[in-house]
């Protein structure tokens, strides 16, 4: 594209534009006449941001087809609907469409973990490398620091804490895909080393149902989660390699607005799964019981996902934001 003739053909129809964006009233056919310079000034931006980037005209004409889809559309606010819709059919279609990637890092993370478990578990010598004999007796026996982690501090406070933690974790990952993922796979096996030092320590003492006991409660969802963020960061990573038939930019635009919706969703997630951790599993419950609350938030999420989010997904919801609110692009032939 030479962008000198494309900005002499087109600069009459920019200015009338800026013109009619300025008036306060419009007649009929003003009003007409501006939806039409708003959809053709959107397809010439989107135009030079894809054939001849040039920051200073793409400036001035994202500043202007901005104004005119504020004056097309009328300025929108967010409302309790926004959320329950977000809620109801954006986070959980979001999550239903990278199932694909984060039910195979689930399972996969869950097999290096129990792989770690074991080798810890069957080496005396891999258990001697990580701590002291005294020490390691002090971690696992009855009442030792395994168990009274979980309620070491109140239970509010220590519910905040895991769920911040948590949450940064996901949204690290969700972020840091973005480099093609390196960084996730780096943040998830250091969760599995930690979750794999725990199961081969206390398998070795005898003491593997106490384990679960304690892990299990919260575990289900909260491994969940971050497994959703996971695989939903090496996504995004995939899409820097491979856009498909969008263009790189449009495509990583609409995944990373995919994910920050996750995220968000991901957090109220974690929150559910700081307060079983923080409430349940410290509590004088028997453990079949505290197992049981666990389960079934796993698998309420689950149906949650699967049920509302395979339904939205169908319908055509992506977990993006509305369609008015993106900026315009181009088609591009698959």
């Amino acid at each position: 594209m030479d962008l000198d003739v494309f900005v002499t053909a087109h600069r009459a129809e920019w200015d009338r534009l800026d013109t009619l964006l300025r008036r306060r009233r419009l007649t009929g056919a003003e009003a007409d006449e501006l939806v039409a310079l708003y959809q053709r000034t959107a397809t010439h931006l989107s135009l030079i941001q894809s054939s001849a980037p040039d920051p200073q005209l793409t400036g001035r004409l994202s500043q202007l087809v901005a104004r005119a889809r504020s004056a097309v559309t009328g300025t929108r606010r967010a409302s309790w609907r926004d959320v329950t819709d977000f809620l109801t059919y954006g986070f959980p279609a979001a999550v239903y469409r990278s199932r694909h990637w984060w039910v195979p890092t689930a399972l996969l993370s869950t097999l290096v973990a129990a792989l770690l478990g074991w080798w810890i578990g069957t080496h005396p010598e891999v258990q001697a490398s990580i701590a002291a004999p005294d020490e390691l007796r002090e971690l696992t026996r009855p009442g030792g620091e395994y168990e009274t982690y979980y309620s070491s501090n109140p239970a509010a406070s220590f519910a905040a804490q895991v769920w911040t933690n948590n949450a940064q974790a996901a949204a690290l990952c969700l972020v840091l895909g973005v480099f093609l993922g390196l960084p996730v796979l780096w943040i998830l096996f250091t969760n599995m080393l930690n979750l794999g030092v725990g199961f081969g320590l206390m398998s070795s003492a005898g003491r593997l149902d106490t384990f679960l006991g304690l892990v299990l409660p919260h575990g289900l969802l909260e491994l969940t989660a971050v497994f959703v963020a996971a695989g939903t960061g090496l996504r995004l990573g995939w899409t820097v390699i491979d856009p498909g038939p969008r263009t790189r930019r449009t495509a990583l635009a609409e995944e990373g607005r995919a994910a920050v919706g996750m995220a968000i969703g991901l957090a109220l997630v974690l929150f559910i799964s700081g307060a079983i951790e923080g409430f349940v599993t410290p509590s004088g419950l028997p453990t079949w019981a505290r197992i049981t609350i666990g389960i079934t938030a796993e698998l309420a999420f689950l149906a949650y996902v699967y049920v509302l989010g395979g339904r939205a997904a169908r319908a055509g919801n992506t977990g993006d934001v509305d369609a008015v609110e993106r900026s315009a692009t181009v088609p591009t032939a698959a």
